[in-house]
């Protein structure tokens, strides 16, 4: 047998972590990495944070799992929690973001079903965005790359450029439903919509009787300096999916939606097994607690500038390797004009630093929430002496 036990899907590298402290991650030869990928924006409070540790201890130790068939306590007060802090009036918890954005793309399509517009089923969404990996996600993220091997996709999708509210309006027609839209591209390269382009899907949506979706899985809970990104742009969606950072690490997402967008999702629509089991949403308790506050937002924002201006400053020292940097709060990307990801390696391989590639050229950089100056600094070395000595690999090559 030449397969390995587990299925291999991934590039797997080196680094083989056991154990984190705040914002680093140690492998089982004691080397310690600076972490400013955070599992992909999940790990917002780092590795080893007291409140929700203890949260899920003590949770662990009372009830775990128990059937959605029965009342939810704690899925009421976190929901309630969630309500309260966002547009929504109602929420569904799910195991991750592609469950969360499925629960929505079912909301959007329920929402014209349910009063009889049957016809209505089709979402425009955009180009390099990533929405999941289940086939309905798929389907709705322009990328061949995630196509091939799963042909055919579902239908129901259609594509516009990203940013090019034109070409979103003219894909209009008698069976769209909605728009399915990043605020923030996070796999496509830290794209931010712009004003223009999300408030106009916004006035779009509204004059055509359509549901505005975003997806703020990698943008959303306290990563841009707000709590979710669409508040940066003076719009509400009628509905959101959400994860990542909402259980702190551990497997969490939701969708949220008004109670007019909701009215189609009535018993028996949709469920899940494990979707806001107890242990769940203790992490998720444990996480609003600390990110759900104006001081909170408002030091990302803070930190966010900073981290920013160091980025700035610095990559105008290597023009020939960096363009620009984009995104807001912590979530922060370098436009390259070299391939990122053997870059992201050499960091990783040579100087134990760790950050993310993505589309359009661009490394992430994901830091936990709760870094401070020292971490900066930090990842300010590394990232420094990491790009000199590639410059020099690639010049002697």
């Amino acid at each position: 047998m030449t397969i390995t036990p587990l299925m291999p899907v991934y590039p797997r590298c080196g680094v083989r972590p056991v154990r984190g402290e705040h914002c680093h991650l140690i492998t089982e030869d004691g080397t310690r990495y600076l972490d400013f990928a955070s599992g992909i924006a999940v790990n917002l409070l780092g590795h080893s944070n007291d409140h929700l540790i203890g949260a899920i201890q003590r949770q662990a130790a009372t009830l775990m799992h128990v059937s959605n068939l029965y009342g939810s306590p704690q899925g009421e007060e976190v929901a309630q929690r969630l309500v309260d802090l966002t547009f929504a009036d109602t929420v569904f918890f799910t195991n991750s973001g592609a469950e969360a954005v499925e629960c929505a793309i079912k909301t959007a399509r329920a929402y014209h079903q349910h009063a009889g517009n049957t016809d209505r089923f089709e979402l425009i969404t955009f180009n390099n965005a990533f929405h999941g990996r289940t086939m309905a996600t798929i389907s709705a993220s322009d990328q061949e790359k995630m196509h091939k091997g799963f042909m055919p996709l579902l239908p129901g999708f259609k594509y516009a450029p990203f940013d090019d509210l034109a070409a979103a309006e003219a894909l209009i027609g008698p069976h769209t439903a909605g728009f399915l839209v990043e605020p923030i591209q996070g796999e496509g390269g830290i794209r931010d919509g712009s004003d223009d382009f999300i408030k106009g899907l916004r006035a779009l949506a509204d004059k055509h009787g359509l549901m505005l979706i975003f997806d703020e899985v990698q943008c959303g809970v306290a990563r841009t300096g707000t709590f979710y990104a669409y508040e940066q742009y003076g719009v509400v969606p009628d509905i959101l999916a959400t994860a990542k950072g909402l259980g702190g690490g551990f497997p969490l997402g939701a969708c949220l939606a008004t109670e007019t967008a909701a009215r189609g999702m009535v018993f028996g629509t949709h469920g899940s097994t494990y979707g806001g089991n107890p242990l769940a949403l203790a992490a998720a308790g444990a996480v609003l607690d600390v990110v759900a506050n104006d001081e909170f937002l408002a030091t990302v924002r803070a930190t966010g500038a900073r981290l920013r201006a160091r980025l700035e400053q610095f990559i105008g020292n290597y023009p020939d390797m960096f363009e620009l940097v984009r995104g807001k709060g912590l979530m922060l990307g370098l436009k390259m004009r070299i391939e990122p990801r053997p870059f992201v390696a050499h960091l990783r391989d040579n100087h134990h630093l760790l950050a993310v590639a993505a589309g359009d050229m661009t490394m992430r950089v994901l830091p936990p929430l709760v870094i401070d100056d020292s971490h900066i600094d930090e990842f300010m070395d590394k990232l420094s002496a990491g790009t000199a000595s590639y410059a020099a690999k690639v010049a002697s090559s």
